[in-house]
C-alpha cells in the first residue's frame, strides 16, 4: 500500500511542472513579436527629396534657344521656386512668334538646344536649293511626316519640309489649305532661327534659295 502512494505523488507533480512551463512559454513569444514588428515598421519609411539634383547650367541669361514645339525663343531670366516642397531651379523661356512665356526646368533643359551655327545654316539654305521630292502617299499621311519634322525642332528636317511644300509663290490657288498652313508655319520657324545669325538677310536668302523672287541679282544690288 506504501509503493501505490508514492507513484500518484510523482504524477501529480510531473503535471504541475508541464503546466508551469506551458504558461511560461507564451510569456517569451508575446514579447517578441512586436520588436520583430517595430524593425519592419522602421524599415518601411521614406525621406522626401527637398531639392531639385543639382546639374549644371548649360544656358546663360539672354541667349537664344530653340524649344521644339515653338521654335526660337530667348531665355529672360532663371528664377527658383519651391513646388511640392522641393526646389527647382528653371529658365524663362519667351517666344516672340508666339508671344509665349515658357517655364524650362534645369533639369528638363535637355529638351532644348542652341541656335544653329553659321555652317549650319548655310547647309540648311543648300538643303532649300533641292528639287522638292514628290511622293505619291496620301496626303493625311505626309501632312503627319511634316508636322513631325517641324515639332522635332532639328534645322535640317525643318529644311526639308520648306523645300517639298515650296510652290515658288504666294498665289492661293496653288495649294491647298493644309498645304499653305504647314508651309507657313515651317518657313517662319526656319526664317525665325535663321534672323538670329544673319539679321534682315535671313528672307532674302531663303527666298534666293527657294527661287520665290524674280531676279536675285537685282536684291542683292540693293543691298
Amino acid at each position: 500500500m506504501v509503493k501505490k502512494k508514492k507513484t500518484k505523488k510523482t504524477t501529480k507533480t510531473n503535471k504541475v511542472k508541464k503546466k508551469s512551463a506551458l504558461a511560461k512559454t507564451p510569456v517569451v513569444a508575446s514579447n517578441y513579436k512586436p520588436n520583430v514588428f517595430k524593425s519592419n515598421e522602421a524599415k518601411v519609411k521614406i525621406k522626401k527629396v527637398l531639392k531639385q539634383p543639382v546639374e549644371k547650367k548649360d544656358y546663360n541669361l539672354k541667349d537664344y534657344v530653340v524649344y521644339p514645339k515653338h521654335g526660337v525663343g530667348k531665355i529672360i531670366a532663371v528664377e527658383k521656386a519651391k513646388i511640392g516642397g522641393i526646389d527647382i531651379t528653371f529658365y524663362k523661356v519667351f517666344i516672340e512668334k508666339e508671344k509665349l512665356t515658357l517655364s524650362i526646368p534645369l533639369n528638363q533643359q535637355s529638351h532644348l538646344r542652341p541656335i544653329s551655327s553659321i555652317n549650319q545654316i548655310n547647309k540648311a539654305i543648300n538643303i532649300l536649293k533641292i528639287k522638292p521630292k514628290i511622293k505619291r502617299t496620301m496626303w493625311s499621311r505626309r501632312a503627319q511626316e511634316y508636322e513631325q519634322k517641324i515639332n522635332s525642332g532639328k534645322l535640317y528636317q525643318l529644311a526639308e519640309v520648306v523645300k517639298d511644300l515650296n510652290k515658288k509663290t504666294d498665289i492661293m490657288a496653288e495649294q491647298s489649305y493644309s498645304e499653305r498652313q504647314l508651309f507657313e508655319k515651317a518657313y517662319e520657324r526656319l526664317k525665325s532661327e535663321f534672323e538670329i545669325i544673319l539679321g534682315d538677310k535671313a528672307k532674302i536668302k531663303m527666298d534666293k534659295a527657294l527661287k520665290r523672287i524674280e531676279n536675285p541679282a537685282q536684291v542683292e544690288m540693293q543691298q
